[in-house]
């Protein structure tokens, strides 16, 4: 799934080639991408790209045109993905049983498409008059990479937390941007275990947890920055240390990434690095195994 740092690199990337160009069409293709109908995506037609922005793991992209201001609002969940094309295809795509789901074509003839993998079709599309009328960009937490999200904002998020730290990280609600990878990664680097409770944190550990999250988020969109869309996935992968390596030589101390499955995702720690060696339970019963 693409997180924050994936994300903003696409808005850096859209920021650089959509702003100031005019819209021919947009092209939904999958049924399910479409979340809203009104207004409808033909009042994109003629409209101007005036700016690209993140919410989260959304991406924003505002126009003006004969509607009004309008912001394509995208989330591209666990499979899906945005395809930069400096010459679309020409005609119309027909709707089947490819990952393409939405086409937004460009008068000057470039544009992008907007694919999911799979057959579990969660990737959304919402056309509105402000971000804020969808639902998931409104409930969303502070970003993780905001000037004023400090350790002190940090600490008052998690006050009144009680849960376990792995799920509190990826609570949108709570704190925008971290998917599962990231949130691996951030435990990695801050040295704790994925199923510590929130209110089990001293105050060292909740001001580790927050640099770990700062610098770990901040390192990807560093990574990142500059790559064409199409590299971003591959870039992602490679800066990972446990996440997706299960089998693999923590790079850190050596030992072997585990891996705790769910019943559609799993997270990977390292023993000697987050859980005083031990290998952790299966979820079920979140214990550490005797």
């Amino acid at each position: 799934m693409p997180e924050l740092p994936e994300v903003e690199a696409l808005r850096e990337f859209l920021d650089a080639h959509l702003v100031g160009k005019e819209i021919a069409r947009v092209l939904p293709v999958a049924i399910s991408v479409l979340k809203t109908y009104d207004p409808p995506l033909s009042a994109l037609d003629g409209a101007r790209v005036t700016g690209v922005a993140r919410h989260g793991k959304f991406l924003d992209i505002a126009t003006e045109g004969t509607a009004g201001e309008l912001h394509l609002v995208t989330h591209l969940a666990r499979a899906g993905w945005l395809q930069w094309k400096d010459v679309l295809p020409s005609g119309f795509p027909k709707p089947g049983k490819g990952p393409l789901a939405l086409r937004t074509a460009l008068t000057e003839g470039d544009g992008f498409d907007l694919t999911e993998a799979g057959t579990t079709k969660r990737l959304a599309v919402h056309l509105v008059h402000d971000p804020a009328e969808v639902p998931g960009v409104a409930r969303l937490g502070p970003d993780p990479l905001a000037p004023d999200f400090d350790l002190a904002a940090f600490r008052a998020l998690l006050a009144g937390e009680r849960r376990q730290i792995k799920g509190a990280l990826r609570d949108q609600s709570l704190i925008a941007g971290i998917g599962n990878a990231y949130s691996d990664e951030i435990l990695h680097a801050a040295r704790m275990s994925p199923f510590k409770p929130t209110q089990n944190l001293t105050p060292e550990e909740t001001a580790a947890l927050y640099t770990a999250m700062r610098t770990t988020l901040a390192e990807a969109v560093e990574r990142s920055h500059g790559l064409a869309a199409g590299r971003l996935k591959a870039e992602k992968k490679s800066g990972l240390r446990v996440h997706g390596r299960t089998g693999e030589a923590c790079p850190v101390c050596g030992d072997t990434v585990r891996e705790v499955s769910f019943a559609d995702s799993s997270l990977q720690y390292c023993p000697t690095c987050q859980t005083g060696g031990k290998p952790l339970a299966d979820r079920r019963t979140s214990k550490f195994l005797k």
